[in-house]
């Protein structure tokens, strides 16, 4: 509720949709938590569809052997259209692959103003080609290496847009400061108590200066981005003085109050 009691404007949810061979992969998940909170206030909506539904043998088969030979079995082109094709028009369709381009803060920054999206976890060596060809949309990976099928990646992907939804964040202001959404890593986070196992916490987090706790911060996000993930800097929102300042930044000792 607004104040006087108007009830507050809220745009209808976004809806990602999985398709997949297990999904009660998914709905354990996105039960819990924040997207659990989220999915009771109506904010989003996660289905799941299973794939075996629309298969057409006694024996619900969906995969079958490669043409050309090989190891392993591919995903039916059959089975898996149906079932994108059941869920009727949706914003993108997307296949959770470890080919794809990688699934980036600004994907889910892009993808939580959406209404739908439909998740397509393939199993086994992938999905007949034809359908990647034809029914999907854009094709996305959550890193450099192979798991068993796309559940996990698919609850990766729903998981980082959805808490991008307004009102699904407890505090919005959260995300707007978290990795990525500068370009930068995050910087280091401290609580009570003060002191623990001879361990201060940085001065300056004490002071109450607000704008050299900012400065501080934004040096230390600097940092540890250089240290971690240098790759990121390149195409980082950073000013002159700050690339300047990059090389002391990674030489000098470790700052804790500065």
């Amino acid at each position: 509720m607004g104040e006087g009691g108007e009830v507050d404007e809220v745009g209808p949810p976004l809806c990602f949709t999985v398709l997949t061979l297990f999904p009660q992969l998914i709905a354990g998940y996105v039960g819990e938590g924040v997207l659990g909170r989220a999915l009771t206030r109506g904010l989003a909506r996660v289905e799941t569809v299973d794939v075996r539904d629309f298969t057409t043998d006694r024996y619900r088969t969906v995969d079958d052997v490669p043409f050309g030979g090989g190891a392993g079995m591919v995903m039916k082109p059959e089975p898996i259209a149906a079932a994108i094709e059941s869920v009727g028009p949706v914003d993108r369709r997307v296949l959770v692959t470890p080919d794809g381009r990688p699934f980036t803060q600004a994907d889910a920054v892009a993808w939580s103003g959406l209404g739908s999206i439909v998740l397509v976890c393939g199993r086994y060596e992938g999905i007949d080609q034809r359908v990647r060809d034809t029914l999907i949309d854009d094709e996305i990976s959550i890193g450099d290496y192979v798991l068993s099928g796309g559940e996990l990646a698919a609850l990766v992907v729903i998981d980082a847009t959805l808490r991008l939804v307004p009102g699904v964040l407890g505090n919005a202001e959260s995300a707007q400061h978290e990795s990525f959404s500068d370009g930068l890593l995050e910087h280091p986070h401290f609580t009570r108590p003060a002191v623990w196992r001879d361990l201060p916490v940085p001065p300056v987090l004490l002071s109450g200066h607000h704008a050299r706790i900012d400065a501080w911060r934004r040096r230390q996000s600097l940092r540890h981005t250089a240290r971690v993930r240098p790759d990121l800097l390149a195409r980082a929102p950073l000013t002159e003085a700050e690339r300047r300042d990059l090389l002391d930044l990674t030489s000098g000792d470790e700052e804790t109050d500065r």
